[in-house]
């Protein structure tokens, strides 16, 4: 499907973005420049509508990431003239069109003091508190970043965007618990969804929750120093969270990539006996029920390979790295399967 306009370009393939960013000069030169505000203007035929906006938007968004500085002004130009420099999702785009504009961490420095006036006078100001935190983190500031996430849920709780952004920062640290306990809010706020979606930094991004944390799982349960009595307990989680994610997506490559992770460790280390422990509330399934696991993931990785490869109908949309990821998992077990034999 060819990409629009209509949506969010920054999950797009930089190809599909390049294809975006090169409708801006018939775009803006097809499209109104100004619209008449004024309340009588509703009176008479106008050619605004609500996707004008959303078009200027995403293909401001588009010419960022592909370097079309001038078509980006133009169209951040045209949505100040329309919402004026007061609309709080103006002020978050002018902040990310500054911040591509600079050249070192200094002018970046001086965005941030921006992003800091602008909250001292209303600190509920959520994009570009947001943008702020986006600002923070590409800088390596993540502690900081984190703290001000912190803040924001403080006072929109519900904001799965902010829990998931918070889960992924802790887990770049390496704070595995504290990172699963993010993920968690995520399900608990869209409990059906096998992925999420999320905004920050106007960079929407998919973020599987319940692959996503058995990918957490997985992570803490092989960390070096991990406390005992963890491995298992993790395992499990583990386990769970990419069956039903595939559950949820029956074809979803990265919840069977996981499964066939997992599965292969626990049938090629045997999993120590768990202690006995008033927080271990579950064990792992018997070897039998692992191995069936395990010969599903095979199956399904290699029909989904076979598929994509072929570029069948239905079969197109998955990402060639992780593609590729699952081509190499299924070698290397094919590989050690031959060592093994001979």
């Amino acid at each position: 499907m060819a990409p629009s306009l209509l949506h969010p370009p920054s999950q797009l393939s930089p190809a599909a973005a390049l294809q975006l960013s090169q409708q801006a000069p018939s775009v803006l030169q097809n499209s109104p420049s100004t619209i008449n505000s004024s309340p009588l203007a509703a009176l008479l035929p106008s050619s605004e509508t609500p996707d004008l906006w959303i078009k200027y938007e995403n293909l401001l968004l588009s010419c960022l990431r592909t370097g079309d500085d001038h078509a980006a002004h133009q169209c951040l130009e045209r949505l100040v003239a329309r919402f004026g420099n007061e609309n709080v999702r103006v002020m978050a785009l002018k902040g990310l069109v500054k911040e591509a504009d600079s050249q070192n961490n200094g002018d970046l420095e001086k965005v941030l003091k921006e992003y800091d006036q602008i909250l001292s006078d209303n600190n509920t100001n959520i994009p570009i508190t947001k943008r702020r935190i986006a600002l923070l983190r590409s800088m390596g500031r993540l502690s900081d970043a984190a703290s001000s996430l912190v803040h924001l849920l403080g006072f929109s709780p519900t904001d799965a965007e902010a829990w998931s952004e918070l889960a992924d920062i802790y887990l770049v640290q390496g704070m595995y618990q504290q990172a699963i306990y993010a993920m968690e809010e995520v399900l608990v706020l869209a409990p059906n969804a096998w992925n999420a979606h999320s905004s920050f930094a106007n960079t929407p991004c998919d973020d599987q929750v319940h692959a996503r944390l058995g990918e957490m799982q997985y992570m803490a349960a092989t960390a070096p120093g991990a406390a005992s009595g963890t491995y298992e307990k993790s395992m499990v989680e583990a386990l769970k969270r990419f069956s039903r994610s595939i559950e949820l997506c029956d074809d979803y490559l990265r919840g069977y990539y996981g499964l066939k992770l997992v599965t292969k460790k626990l049938l090629k280390d045997a999993a120590k006996p768990a202690k006995d422990s008033e927080e271990i509330d579950f064990s792992l399934p018997d070897s039998k029920t692992i191995e069936r696991l395990n010969e599903l993931a095979t199956v399904k990785l290699s029909e989904i390979i076979r598929r994509n490869t072929a570029q069948e109908r239905g079969w197109r949309g998955y990402d060639k790295l992780e593609v590729a990821a699952a081509r190499e998992l299924l070698a290397e077990e094919a590989s050690a399967a031959a060592s093994i034999e001979r």
